[in-house]
């Protein structure tokens, strides 16, 4: 449920209520006391919280996807220990 700010004419307070989106905008300043007219001020709006040890996109990948990168991680893994035996022996004369 957003939080929107009102500020009344009259009195000069500034107050927020929770509203759904859908209710009506106030018109009379909630104090007993001042019933003036109020205005909804423009907000800043609210930021996205994201909570958790953090949210990657390989975190929900489907199985044949992670079976893919794993023949892939595999494949890469053994052309680089192929490259490093050729280039560790000596030729000799």
């Amino acid at each position: 449920m957003p939080t929107y700010d009102y500020q009344c004419e009259k009195c000069e307070e500034i107050f927020e209520i929770f509203q759904l989106m859908n209710d009506k905008k106030l018109t009379k300043c909630p104090n007993n006391s001042c019933g003036g007219k109020i205005q909804r001020l423009l907000g800043v709006g609210a930021g996205v919280i994201f909570k958790g040890s953090g949210f990657y996109e390989t975190d929900y990948r489907s199985e044949s996807y992670k079976a893919g990168a794993k023949a892939d991680k595999k494949k890469s893994s053994n052309k680089k220990k192929k490259s490093e035996n050729k280039k560790g022996t000596k030729k000799s004369d």
